[in-house]
């Protein structure tokens, strides 16, 4: 199943941004996060900006893990980018 297809029926917008964007984060970041399946699994089929926001951090980290000479990426350029990105949205 495409992106297109799977945006059918989603909202197209989400009530708590900044808040569903941060759980989503933090469960990529790999925090405890209770019942963090469950809340990927929903977040992600019924609201399309958590849905492009997931998918999209997740890319950023594969690229930063894979492409940027294999070492490990300081907090301070993390949390920098995740910072600009927030002022763009």
């Amino acid at each position: 199943m495409d992106n297109n297809s799977m945006s059918e029926g989603k909202k197209q917008s989400c009530s708590d941004v900044s808040k569903c964007f941060q759980l989503l984060e933090s469960i990529l970041d790999g925090e405890n996060v209770p019942n963090s399946e469950d809340i990927i699994k929903e977040k992600l089929e019924k609201c399309q900006p958590c849905f492009q926001h997931f998918h999209l951090e997740q890319a950023i980290r594969e690229v930063l893990r894979t492409k940027c000479c294999k070492q490990a990426t300081p907090d301070e350029l993390v949390d920098s980018i995740r910072q600009k990105i927030q002022e763009i949205k």
